[in-house]
């Protein structure tokens, strides 16, 4: 499959935009029975963590807390056991640890019987990303377990007023991910998120948004990615339809109906985002990349 050959025959994207389970999206907001919502990956995600629930560290003054909540099957209600769960965050200064091998505030632990998982760390703060850009207080979750896709996330705090002007922790699918800081035995702040598990998720709107734009690749030619119908479509003049959707695997990942073609997108610490394009030419691998134009 030459580079920008992606499919033979256009009709086939057409009737490759299908359903994506018991979660529908209607214009404004995801709607089902239980639905956990995505979010972007974003830059310092650190595979490797180690195994542990406890990530407090004895100099840090940030807001103690435990974070908690049950992992379930597709049905809502089965609890789902061994369940892998990832969290990454930012210091009480904003820094994330992304080269020490202390790998402070990234963990990950596995869930029990009852598909119950836990956290102590601290609450993150906001912190400023470039441009007068101000990111709310979040954590990032990863959660894997056999026979799902992975479910890559964002949860937001009550209350933080940096939220409104962040365009994904403000989105509508969101909603139910920015979560209250309470109580819990001995005045101990906890909180909870409880996940529901899917063969396949929708791409989150809002993440969708900051990954379309104007590539440059090393050519310095334009590749453009834009929105449509809630998908990412790749915009090419050989399809009558303008262009060709991308169906998504997670990991901020998507790849080409019908194809082996799969779109990595990685943002960049300094708010940029690089896609990594891969296909088969020839029987070998081959990729390219772009950058997004600010």
């Amino acid at each position: 499959m030459k580079r920008r050959t992606f499919i033979r025959d256009a009709a086939l994207s057409a009737v490759a935009i299908s359903a994506t389970g018991f979660i529908r999206f209607n214009g404004e907001n995801f709607e089902g029975d239980c639905e956990t919502t995505t979010d972007i990956l974003g830059p310092f995600y650190r595979p490797n963590a180690p195994v542990r629930s406890d990530m407090r560290l004895n100099n840090d003054p940030g807001k103690k807390v435990v974070l908690s909540g049950t992992i379930m099957h597709k049905d809502c209600k089965t609890p789902l056991k061994n369940a892998c769960v990832e969290l990454w965050h930012c210091d009480s200064k904003g820094v994330y640890d992304n080269d020490s091998s202390d790998f402070k505030y990234r963990a990950k632990t596995y869930c029990d019987d009852k598909g119950n998982y836990s956290f102590k760390t601290i609450i993150p703060v906001p912190y400023d990303v470039g441009n007068g850009n101000i990111r709310p207080a979040h954590f990032h979750m990863l959660v894997s377990a056999t026979g799902y896709q992975a479910l890559i996330t964002q949860l937001y705090f009550t209350g933080d007023p940096y939220i409104a002007k962040d365009r994904t922790a403000s989105s509508q699918t969101a909603k139910r991910r920015v979560l209250k800081i309470s109580k819990g035995e001995n005045e101990e702040n906890k909180v909870l998120f409880n996940v529901t598990m899917l063969e396949k998720l929708p791409a989150d709107e809002a993440a969708i948004d900051r990954l379309v734009g104007i590539y440059k690749n090393q050519k310095n030619e334009n590749e453009e990615f834009y929105k449509k119908d809630g998908m990412i479509w790749v915009k090419k003049s050989s399809s009558i339809n303008g262009g060709y959707p991308l169906e998504y695997y997670g990991d901020n990942t998507f790849g080409l109906y019908g194809s082996e073609t799969k779109f990595q997108f990685a943002p960049q610490r300094n708010s940029s985002v690089k896609v990594t394009v891969s296909f088969i030419e020839n029987d070998s691998k081959q990729t390219w990349e772009a950058v997004k134009e600010k």
